[in-house]
């Protein structure tokens, strides 16, 4: 559902986005086929394609059909996407989760799909199996984060990352740009610059967060803790760099790491 609503959002921008210059195209995963832009036209129709089948499959219709289908569509629409300029990792965490749930069992309750068999739409069958649903968007969760925290250490910087100027610098150079470019960078971003807040501890605690992040599939509570820290994370990446990671901000990334209903016991 996030996806539908956030995708329908930003049509326009897309629609814009698939007129620029060819020059600015830089395919990208499974766009590398392509030498040259689509027709806008062509690209268009694709997109709009793929949010017909991430309704569909929202729903729950059809889902052993538009589910695959969807992976297939929101795969090269999001690539396509990307391929005209900065990689958007959290549409790559978005993205993984729903092949996830198109390519398995995910419509089985609370869908059409499941009215029309049961004629109802509440789960009818609690097995262990559907668990492993949620450990599969989970894994990628984890893929991003550590990736990331992997990328940091791998830097020029090393594990120097950990004493706070790279952060320091990171933040200044981001408010300056927004400056340069017309907007009003975050008040948070020049308070905490120019505070005595030690940069080493936030950047600490953001390596704890993703290259730890791996220990969240060790235990249900563990993975919790790691959805809070990573929400907490976010929220500060927000109100100090307004950067908007809307999927994560809200929380829908990490609610594989709550399931509700019955639980079945381990054994």
């Amino acid at each position: 559902m996030f996806s539908a609503v956030s995708n329908f959002k930003r049509r326009r921008m897309i629609r814009n986005l698939h007129r620029q210059d060819s020059d600015r195209f830089a395919p990208v995963g499974v766009c590398r086929v392509l030498k040259v832009p689509l027709p806008p036209n062509v690209a268009d129709a694709i997109w709009e394609a793929a949010q017909v089948t991430n309704f569909l499959t929202t729903l729950g219709v059809g889902h052993r059909v538009f589910g695959p289908l969807n992976v297939a569509l929101q795969w090269w629409a999001l690539t396509y996407r990307q391929s005209w300029g900065m990689l958007h990792h959290n549409d790559n965490m978005m993205l993984m989760h729903q092949c996830v749930l198109g390519v398995t069992r995910s419509a089985d309750a609370l869908s059409v799909d499941a009215l029309v068999r049961h004629r109802q739409i509440a789960p009818t069958n609690f097995d262990r199996s559907y668990g492993g649903v949620l450990t599969a968007m989970n894994l990628a969760t984890v893929a991003v984060y550590f990736i990331s925290g992997v990328a940091k250490v791998r830097s020029r910087h090393g594990w120097k990352w950990a004493d706070g100027q790279v952060l320091r610098d990171q933040i200044a150079a981001d408010a300056i740009r927004k400056e340069v470019f017309g907007s009003k960078p975050p008040t948070a971003a020049g308070t905490l610059y120019r505070s005595q807040v030690r940069f080493g501890a936030l950047s600490v605690i953001a390596l704890a967060v993703e290259l730890g992040a791996p220990l969240s599939l060790v235990h249900r509570r563990a993975g919790q803790v790691f959805s809070v820290a990573a929400w907490g994370m976010h929220i500060g990446i927000r109100v100090v760099m307004g950067i908007k990671f809307t999927y994560n901000v809200t929380g829908v990334s990490y609610l594989p790491y709550w399931p509700v209903g019955r639980q079945l016991p381990i054994g």
